[in-house]
C-alpha cells in the first residue's frame, strides 16, 4: 500500500515539473517552434535592407517608422552613405534589398553589373545643389561666390567644402565650378578646398564655421536649418539632379522589398519627402 501511494506521490510530482517547464516555454513563445518571432504583431517576420543616399536620412528614417508601423511584420535597416561607398558595398557582397542613389551614375554601374532586378529601377525623387556660407559670410550670391574664390591665394583667405570625386554632390560641385569658368584643380593647389566623404560631413564643415561655405543639397540646407545664398539650375549641375531607386537581384526577400518601393511612391511617403525639399519625379 505504501508502495502504491509512493508511486502516485511521485507520478503527481513529475506532472507538476512538466506542466511548469510548458509555461515557462509558454512564456517566452518557443513552446511551439516560433523561436518568439509571432504572427506579424507580435514580431518581425521579414527584414529589409535598405542602401540610401546621405541626403535622405531625415525624411526616409520618417518614411520607414511609418511603413514599420502600417507593416508590423517587417523591419527595415537602413544604412546612410555616399552613393559611391554604398555601391561598393552593394558590389562587395554586403546586404541591400532596395537601393536609392543620390544619382544615375551609381545606379547604371550596378545595374551593368547585374545587381539590379530587372524592371525595377525607377526614378523618384529630384534634389537641387545648393551654394551654403557660415555665419556672417559676406558672399551671397554665386557671383560673390566666384569672386571669393578667383581672389582667394590660400586657406588663409577662405575655404571651400565639396564632396570627393566618388560622391553624386562631388561630381554635380565639379561641374559646378566648371560653369563658372573656376578650375577645381587650381584650388586644390592653393589648398582651399576640403573634400567631405559625402555631403552630410560637407554640411557639417559649413554650419560648424570649419569652412567658409560648399555645395550641398537642397535638402541638406533644410534639414541642417542653414539658408542657401544660391542654387544651381540644371545647366550649372549637368543636368537634373534626379534619385533612382530600385531592388537589388541579390535580394532574398524580393517580392516584400518591391512592396516597400511601391510605397515610396504613395502620397504617405511623398509628404516625407517634400517636406525636407525634394520635388517627385512625374511617372
Amino acid at each position: 500500500m505504501k508502495k502504491k501511494i509512493l508511486a502516485i506521490a511521485l507520478s503527481l510530482t513529475m506532472a507538476a515539473a512538466f506542466c511548469a517547464c510548458s509555461s515557462d516555454k509558454a512564456a517566452d513563445g518557443s513552446a511551439d517552434g516560433s523561436g518568439g518571432q509571432g504572427s506579424g504583431t507580435a514580431g518581425t517576420e521579414t527584414t529589409l535592407y535598405l542602401s540610401a543616399a546621405a541626403s535622405m536620412t531625415e525624411s526616409m528614417d520618417k518614411v520607414i517608422d511609418a511603413y514599420e508601423k502600417a507593416n508590423p511584420g517587417v523591419e527595415v535597416i537602413a544604412t546612410y552613405d555616399s552613393s559611391g561607398t554604398l555601391q561598393t558595398q552593394i558590389e562587395s557582397g554586403a546586404d541591400c534589398d532596395v537601393f536609392l542613389s543620390a544619382a544615375q551614375k551609381q545606379m547604371d554601374e550596378l545595374e551593368e553589373g547585374g545587381y539590379v532586378m530587372d524592371g525595377t529601377r525607377k526614378d523618384i525623387l529630384e534634389n537641387k545643389c545648393a551654394l551654403v556660407v557660415k555665419e556672417g559670410s559676406d558672399i551671397t550670391s554665386w557671383d560673390d561666390f566666384e569672386s571669393a574664390i578667383e581672389s582667394a591665394q590660400s586657406s588663409d583667405d577662405m575655404i571651400f567644402s565639396m564632396g570627393n570625386a566618388d560622391v553624386p554632390v562631388g561630381q554635380y560641385t565639379s561641374a559646378i565650378l566648371t560653369s563658372l569658368g573656376l578650375n577645381e584643380q587650381e584650388m586644390v593647389d592653393k589648398g582651399i578646398i576640403t573634400y567631405g566623404s559625402n555631403v552630410k560631413d560637407v554640411a557639417s564643415k559649413v554650419s560648424s564655421g570649419a569652412a567658409d561655405c560648399g555645395i550641398i543639397y537642397a535638402t541638406d540646407a533644410y534639414s541642417a536649418k542653414m539658408t542657401p545664398v544660391g542654387y544651381a539650375d540644371p545647366e550649372m549641375t549637368g543636368g537634373q539632379v534626379i534619385y533612382p531607386v530600385a531592388v537589388m537581384e541579390n535580394s532574398e526577400n524580393k517580392e516584400a522589398a518591391q512592396a516597400f518601393v511601391d510605397y515610396l511612391f504613395t502620397d504617405e511617403a511623398m509628404a516625407f519627402f517634400t517636406e525636407v525639399g525634394f520635388t517627385p519625379v512625374a511617372a
